[in-house]
């Protein structure tokens, strides 16, 4: 059985893929793709194809490369479907950014679900536990968006500061200081002033506005000279 869907995502589009087959009563699921936005529906979708009797769940993350705290959202789909059906479930292989995820919310590297928590814990510490845990997500929502921006910004900025290197035979670490000046004079995020001047350098491409090309020339005039 296979399910899918494509979830939006800032950058490139990897759509997350739910597969498998049983083997001795044991489902054996893989996960490839990007955990964020819509992929519980995908899960989902898998655990309700699965056939009846089936003992253990066993899902395999190895081909996973992306994940939010729609991440999270996701393992307590897979969680709740365990004790809802009273078989044990696994999840394994994590590695890379959502291994990084797991270990700043304190959960079990090699197997989240196994982590141990109190079932039935006082009324108070219930609530200190909520509380904790929402300051946790808020905090992984800024690290990961603070992320996405670097994964998207990263290759247009990289191929500005080598349109930089080659026509005015600089540094790239002058290339770099010439793009973050171009940006505080102008008062434009660096990756618009990077994609601007990428753009310029096309066929045909269009001429960056006036108050770019000014704090672009400032800004080479001075660090070429310090160099």
């Amino acid at each position: 059985m296979t399910s899918a869907a494509r979830a939006p995502h800032t950058g490139r589009l990897d759509a997350l893929v739910v597969g498998g087959r049983t083997e001795e009563g044991r489902a054996l699921l893989d996960a490839r793709g990007e955990l964020v936005h819509g992929c519980t529906d995908t899960l989902a979708a898998a655990l309700a194809a699965l056939p009846a009797g089936v003992g253990r769940i066993e899902l395999d993350v190895t081909g996973v490369s992306f994940m939010d705290t729609a991440g999270l959202e996701f393992l307590d789909v897979l969680s709740a479907y365990g004790r809802r059906c009273g078989v044990p479930v696994a999840a394994t292989g994590w590695r890379g950014q959502p291994r990084r995820i797991l270990e700043l919310v304190g959960l079990d590297c090699v197997d989240p679900l196994r982590t141990a928590l109190p079932a039935d814990p006082p009324a108070r510490t219930a609530s200190v536990v909520a509380r904790e845990r929402a300051e946790q997500l808020h905090g992984l929502r800024v690290e990961i968006e603070q992320l996405r921006h670097a994964i998207v910004s990263r290759p247009v900025i990289d191929q500005a500061r080598g349109i930089l290197m080659a026509a005015h035979a600089c540094s790239a670490e002058q290339a770099w200081d010439i793009l973050r000046e171009t940006s505080q004079r102008s008062n434009t995020k660096l990756r618009d002033v990077a994609a601007a001047l990428t753009a310029s350098t096309a066929p045909d491409g269009p001429v960056p506005p006036e108050h770019l090309r000014t704090a672009l020339r400032a800004a080479v005039a001075r660090h070429m000279h310090d160099g």
